[in-house]
């Protein structure tokens, strides 16, 4: 686990905003060059944009040859808000994994037990155990528990997960993955070259809140809309899969 979140949490008017400048093939700082000249962040100094980019918006988008970045590009004509803002939340959670166990093994059972809120002291609980268990790339001191833990809530915020802060906890909020989501993140995980078996039980269903179950009746709704064809019985899933790569499925979603 590492302390990255700390560059800005969920940093989506940021995203969005490099996301406009942003072109295939052009690296970090070609990317923080055209965004000073720009002018496109007035109020921020060289080099808070500079670790906005370095610690944020690359190890989100521009990993894998920049795919993220690229088809989220791809694909903005037709993404809502909420698309939007849980399309970052998948590429941020993968970015940093102490956001994803957070969201997996804090956040999602709250949500099933019925409670109301997720406090500070349950995520300086998960913090504290990361630590206690060697999962942090250095022993981090009681300040830094405290900050990534809050760094924890709000990045959940930030993502539509949580509400604000109210009485040392942050109301749990109603989540329903977009359909979009669960597509691309279907045909995501399927061109990686996981199995359909894999692709049915890989966790990254869990930051949507999906168990297998779930995951398989999401699959069938987008066989229903012609995108995929489902076969399942006996515990056994097979899919057909309509487009040949992520690019040819983006530009089916943008054209549909």
């Amino acid at each position: 686990y590492t302390t990255k979140l700390q560059a800005g949490l969920g940093l989506i008017p940021e995203t969005e905003k490099l996301l406009q400048i942003w072109e295939p093939g052009i690296s970090s700082r070609a990317l923080l060059d055209r965004a000073l000249d720009n002018g496109d962040f007035p109020t921020m100094t060289a080099r808070r944009l500079r670790n906005i980019i370095s610690e944020g918006f690359a190890p989100r988008y521009l990993v894998s040859n920049a795919q993220p970045a690229t088809m989220l590009k791809s694909m903005q004509l037709v993404l809502s808000e909420e698309d939007r803002k849980q399309l970052y939340f998948l590429f941020t959670s993968r970015a940093n994994p102490i956001l994803a166990n957070f969201v997996r093994d804090v956040y999602w059972p709250q949500y099933a037990a019925g409670a109301m809120t997720v406090t500070k002291r349950d995520a300086l609980n998960f913090v504290e155990d990361a630590v206690a268990e060697g999962k942090t790339t250095t022993p981090w001191s009681e300040s830094t528990r405290t900050r990534v833990s809050s760094y924890l809530l709000g990045a959940c915020a930030d993502f539509g997960l949580l509400g604000i802060m109210e009485a040392g906890g942050r109301k749990i909020m109603s989540f329903r993955p977009t359909s979009i989501a669960a597509n691309f993140l279907a045909h995501d995980l399927h061109f990686r070259g996981l199995s359909d078996s894999a692709v049915l039980s890989h966790t990254d269903w869990h930051l949507l809140g999906l168990g297998a179950e779930d995951t398989l009746a999401e699959l069938k709704q987008i066989a229903l809309r012609g995108e995929i064809i489902v076969q399942s019985a006996a515990g056994l899933v097979q899919i057909s899969w309509k487009h040949k790569n992520l690019e040819e499925f983006a530009n089916a979603i943008t054209h549909s």
